[in-house]
C-alpha cells in the first residue's frame, strides 16, 4: 500500500466513514489513478475532467459516477490540502426516476412465493419494517424488544441508529422463526460462523422469490422499502413520522414517494363528468366577424357566448379548489 492511499484511508477513518464507504472510495481513486497510470498527486483539473468524460463514455451509472466524484473531492480537498481543485470537480445531475412500487395484493402475492422459514422471515421485516438489507442482515436476536414492540436498527446508511415499530403478530412470527433456527447473535445467520448472511446471497434469494411469484415489475428487496413508505402515506401517515422510521436524514427524499401515492391521484375527480351534456336548445350562429347574432341576450357576450356554443343552456360549473390547471 502506498503512503498516499494510507493517508487517504487514515483521513476517512478519522472522519468516522463506515469501511464499506471507505472501500467505495478507494476503489474510485484507483480506477482513476490506474487511467493515467499515475499517482493522483501527479494528476490534476484537466486529468479529472478528461477521466470524468471517460466515465460518461463507459456509461457509468450516475450512482457509481458520483461517488467517484465524492471521493476525488475527499482526496483533493483534504488529504492532498488542494481545495482549489474540488470546486472543478462537478457531480452529475442523477436523472429523478420514481422507484418501483408494489400494490399491497402484490406484495401478499410475494411473501406467499416465499418458502415458510428464513425467506418468508427476511422478506416479510423488510416489508414491515421498511429496512435497507444491511440493516436487515446485521439484525441481532438482540435488538428485538418485545417488551416495547420495537426492533434498534443499529447503525443504519449514515451510521445512524433508530428504532422501528414491531406488530404483535411479526413478534409471534419472530419467536416462530426463533424457535426453529435458534439463532446465537445474529438474526440471519451466514455459511460462516459469527457471521451475518451476506448480500449476494440475499439479493438472489429475492430474486428466486420474485420469479416464483410471477410478477411483471422489476422487484429487488429494496422494493419492499419503496412500497413500505408508500402504503404508509397512502394509509394518511405524516410524512415526518415515515421520515423518522426510515431514518432519512432529509425530508425531500422522503417525500419523494408521495408522487409514487396513487390515494389522492385516486380522489381526483373525473373532469369529463362535470361536463354536463349539451341540450338541444338551438342557438343561433355567430356572425362571420364574431359577433353575437340578434336577440341574444347580453348575458352571453364574450366567453359566456362561447361556453353557450360549446354545452348549450347550461350553467358554467365552479371547479373544485382540487382540480389541477
Amino acid at each position: 500500500m502506498t503512503p498516499l492511499r494510507q493517508r487517504f484511508i487514515d483521513d476517512l477513518r478519522v472522519r468516522n466513514y463506515s469501511p464499506k464507504t471507505i472501500h467505495a472510495y478507494v476503489a474510485g481513486v484507483v480506477r482513476f489513478a490506474r487511467h493515467f497510470n499515475r499517482s493522483p498527486a501527479d494528476l490534476g483539473a484537466e486529468h479529472v475532467r478528461s477521466f470524468q468524460i471517460h466515465l460518461l463514455q463507459q456509461q457509468t451509472s450516475w450512482s457509481w459516477y458520483n461517488q467517484i466524484v465524492c471521493a476525488l473531492r475527499f482526496l483533493y480537498g483534504t488529504t492532498l490540502g488542494k481545495p482549489e481543485l474540488v470546486d472543478v470537480i462537478p457531480y452529475g445531475k442523477k436523472p429523478r426516476t420514481l422507484p418501483t412500487v408494489l400494490s399491497p395484493d402484490e406484495v401478499l402475492i410475494l411473501l406467499d412465493a416465499a418458502r415458510a422459514g428464513r425467506e418468508r422471515m427476511l422478506l416479510q421485516l423488510a416489508y414491515a419494517c421498511g429496512l435497507r438489507g444491511s440493516e436487515l442482515l446485521h439484525l441481532q436476536v438482540t435488538d428485538i424488544d418485545s417488551s416495547r414492540l420495537i426492533i434498534h436498527v443499529r447503525e443504519g446508511k449514515g451510521r445512524k441508529d433508530r428504532l422501528v415499530p414491531l406488530s404483535p403478530r411479526l413478534l409471534e412470527e419472530l419467536r416462530a422463526y426463533w424457535r426453529r433456527y435458534r439463532p446465537a447473535a445474529w438474526l440471519f445467520p451466514g455459511a460462516f460462523p459469527g457471521r451475518p448472511l451476506n448480500d449476494g446471497s440475499l439479493h438472489r434469494l429475492c430474486q428466486r422469490v420474485v420469479k416464483r411469484s410471477g410478477l411483471t415489475k422489476a422487484v429487488t428487496l429494496h422494493t419492499l422499502r419503496h412500497s413500505f413508505a408508500t402504503h404508509l402515506l397512502e394509509a394518511g401517515i405524516d410524512v415526518v413520522t415515515v421520515q423518522t422510521i426510515l431514518g432519512h436524514s432529509n425530508l425531500k427524499t422522503t417525500a419523494r414517494y408521495r408522487h409514487s401515492s396513487t390515494r389522492r391521484l385516486q380522489q381526483m375527480p373525473d373532469l369529463r363528468d362535470r361536463l354536463l351534456l349539451p341540450t338541444l336548445t338551438a342557438v343561433p350562429a355567430p356572425t362571420p366577424t364574431g359577433e353575437v347574432p340578434s336577440g341574444v341576450p347580453p348575458a352571453l357576450s364574450g366567453r359566456h357566448w362561447k361556453w353557450r356554443m360549446l354545452y348549450g343552456n347550461t350553467a358554467k360549473p365552479s371547479w373544485p379548489s382540487t382540480a389541477v390547471g
